[in-house]
């Protein structure tokens, strides 16, 4: 029997004091939209390791996996041309010293105040859901 299973992916929720970080992104899936940093698991890497590489590749940061605090993971649906792939996203936080981050890829990038997020903005459903549950916890 063949199981069609899921794929892993990360993203990471970069907080500076009341604030979030969000890319812009630059192709579809949800070209446009409001997204986190973040990417798939490379066969042999950690959830974290992957986050860490995956925020090297993207924004040029250096962050090691102890910086991350795991928040969650929600299922999310990722349509790459026209292949839908379903993943499992585990989300992680990384509270920054300062909003000044630096990016690589050509990507821009946007603080928002957690309560001020425009949640329709946001392309995942995984990400939306994450970013409301933050927001009803801050409350």
């Amino acid at each position: 029997t063949y199981f069609h299973n899921i794929a892993a992916a990360v993203a990471v929720v970069f907080r500076h004091q009341d604030k979030i970080l969000f890319t812009v992104r630059n192709m579809d899936p949800d070209k446009g939209k409001l997204d986190l940093p973040g990417g798939f698991i490379d066969p042999e890497e950690t959830a974290q390791e992957a986050a860490c590489r995956e925020v090297k590749e993207e924004m040029g940061m250096i962050i090691k996996p102890e910086q991350l605090r795991f928040i969650t993971t929600f299922p999310n649906n990722y349509l790459y041309k026209n292949v839908p792939y379903r993943t499992m996203d585990i989300f992680f936080e990384c509270k920054l010293a300062e909003e000044q981050v630096h990016i690589v890829a050509p990507e821009a990038l946007e603080w928002f105040k957690l309560q001020e997020i425009p949640e329709e903005k946001i392309g995942f459903v995984s990400v939306r859901t994450v970013i409301q549950q933050l927001k009803k916890s801050a409350l």
